[in-house]
């Protein structure tokens, strides 16, 4: 079922944001500064590529630099990401086959607005430790 959902997703908008979270990603990438923003983009985007079957969870060795980074982050690319999150959002969800998908791109919104002290993992082993 999640190989299904997530063909339909990389349809319908997972190829679509793929390509802003890549496009944030090499720009951020351009300074020395922004390679790790960049990095956070590229990770970020290939959950956004194919994101059933997988869940965020905050890592707990995140500490003050992930919050630093997380404002940083906000200011450079966090907005308009997770405004596109919220556009794809509203537009799925106005047929009824969409809706799921809405939901998953309104799920996506706090990564994508503050990604950094976060990791992906599969939604089967969400507790893993590190």
């Amino acid at each position: 079922m999640k190989t299904i959902l997530n063909v339909i997703w990389l349809v319908l908008s997972g190829f679509w944001l793929f390509l802003g979270y890549l496009l944030a990603g090499v720009l951020l990438c351009v300074t020395i500064i922004g390679i790790p923003f960049g990095l956070a983009s590229f990770r970020i985007g290939v959950y956004a590529l194919w994101p059933f079957g997988y869940t965020t969870t905050e890592r707990r060795d995140a500490g003050a630099p992930s919050f630093v980074g997380n404002v940083l982050w906000l200011v450079l690319a966090g907005w308009w990401l997770a405004l596109s999150h919220i556009v794809t959002g509203i537009a799925l969800c106005v047929t009824i086959i969409g809706i799921p998908f809405g939901i998953a791109n309104f799920k996506m919104i706090p990564v994508s607005l503050l990604p950094l002290g976060r990791e992906i993992v599969p939604t089967d082993q969400p507790f893993t430790a590190r």
